[in-house]
C-alpha cells in the first residue's frame, strides 16, 4: 500500500529495566586496600618505636616536625640531625635499628647500647679494715667508760666515804677518755696552801677512787692544776712545780691504794694554763687533779714523741660544768 507523502515514520523507543541481583562494581576494594595499607602502616610506626633507642626516635620526631628541606633556627638538634633544627638534608641514621632484636633483648652493637658488666667487688683493703675495727674498739671503748662513769656517780651517792665531796668530784668522757676531776673547795681545799702534801680526806677518795679504776685495762693520765696566784718561795719553784708535785702526789696515793703501776701513762703539771673558771682566775675551783681513764688512741698519742695537745688542754671544763651526782 502506497504510503502517503505527508505521514511521518514511526518511531518505537523500547526501555529495559534492570533487575536488582547484579554486583556493585569495585569500589569496595578501594576501600579495603585503603585499610590495610593504613593498618600496615601504624603496625609498621609501631615497631619501629619499639626497635629503635630514645635518641633516634628523637631525631624522628625531630625529622618530622619540620618536613621543609631548610634547616630550622631555634630548635636544638638531636641526635641524627644536620644542624640546629628543622628537617634532615639526609636520610635518619637509625644504627641497625631495622636489624634490631625482640622487645625485652638486648645485643651488643644494635639498639641501646649495653652497659659494660659490673665487676666483682673487690676484697677490703687493709686500711679499710683497719678504720673499721678501729671504729669498734672505739665504740666498744666508748660503751665500757659510759658504764664506769654510772658505776662511779652511784659509787659517790651511795659512799659514806665519797657522798659528802659530790660537789667537788666532777665526770664527763672526753675525746680522751673518761675525765674524773676532784677540784678545789672554799672551805675544803685538796692540799695546804703552797703543799703538795694530800689532805686526809682527799687521800680517801683517791683511796675509793683506786678501786674502781683498776676494773678496767685502761691506762690513766693524771694532770696537777693551780689557780693564777703566783706561788712565792725563794727556792725558785713556781706554779709549774706545784701542779707537777701535786699530780704525782695523787699517783702515789692511788698507787698506795692497790693502783698497778703499769696502769699509768702520764703525769703531767699544767700549771694555771688551763682554767677551770676563766671569769676568775684565782678561783679555787681551778686547783684541781685530773684523772683521765684514756682510750687506746689517747694511750698511743701519749707514747708519741712529739706528743699533741690533750683534749683537756685544747678544750678546759667550762664553769657550768654538773659535778657528778
Amino acid at each position: 500500500m502506497a504510503r502517503k507523502a505527508d505521514e511521518r515514520p514511526i518511531v518505537v523507543i523500547k526501555r529495559y529495566k534492570r533487575g536488582g541481583g547484579g554486583h556493585h562494581g569495585g569500589a569496595w576494594k578501594v576501600a579495603y586496600a585503603d585499610f590495610v595499607t593504613a593498618m600496615m602502616a601504624f603496625f609498621l610506626v609501631m615497631w619501629l618505636v619499639t626497635s629503635v633507642s630514645k635518641e633516634q626516635r628523637a631525631a624522628i620526631f625531630d625529622y618530622f616536625k619540620n618536613p621543609s628541606m631548610e634547616q630550622g633556627k631555634s630548635v636544638k638538634p638531636a641526635p641524627g640531625m644536620n644542624g640546629p633544627g628543622g628537617a634532615s638534608t639526609s636520610p635518619i641514621n637509625l644504627r641497625g635499628g631495622l636489624d634490631a632484636p625482640k622487645i625485652g633483648q638486648v645485643r651488643p652493637g644494635i639498639g641501646t647500647p649495653v652497659s659494660p658488666p659490673q665487676p666483682v667487688k673487690q676484697q677490703q683493703s687493709e686500711a679499710e679494715k683497719l678504720a673499721l675495727a678501729r671504729e669498734a674498739v672505739t665504740e666498744a671503748e666508748h660503751k665500757q667508760l659510759q658504764s664506769l662513769m654510772d658505776d662511779l656517780k652511784k659509787a659517790i651517792e651511795s659512799s659514806a666515804a665519797l657522798a659528802p665531796f659530790k660537789d667537788q668530784l666532777l665526770l664527763d668522757i672526753t675525746p680522751e677518755g673518761l675525765r674524773i676531776q676532784i677540784v678545789d673547795n672554799q672551805n675544803r681545799p685538796m692540799f695546804d696552801s703552797g703543799s703538795a702534801h694530800l689532805k686526809p680526806y682527799t687521800q680517801a677518795i683517791l683511796t675509793e677512787l683506786a678501786h674502781y679504776l683498776n676494773t678496767v685495762p685502761n691506762h690513766l693520765s693524771l694532770t696537777g692544776h693551780t689557780d693564777a696566784t703566783p706561788y712565792a718561795d725563794n727556792s725558785g719553784r713556781t706554779n709549774w712545780d706545784l701542779s707537777a708535785d701535786r699530780a704525782n702526789a695523787a699517783r702515789r696515793a692511788l698507787e698506795a691504794a692497790g693502783l698497778s703501776t703499769e696502769k699509768t701513762a702520764r703525769v703531767v703539771g699544767l700549771s694555771s694554763s688551763v682554767l677551770f673558771n676563766r671569769d676568775d682566775p684565782r678561783a679555787p675551783i681551778n686547783r684541781r687533779i685530773s684523772i683521765i681513764v684514756m682510750t687506746r688512741q689517747a694511750e698511743l698519742d701519749a707514747l708519741k714523741t712529739d706528743t699533741p695537745a690533750t683534749a683537756e688542754e685544747s678544750e678546759p671544763a667550762s664553769a657550768g660544768s654538773a659535778p657528778g651526782t
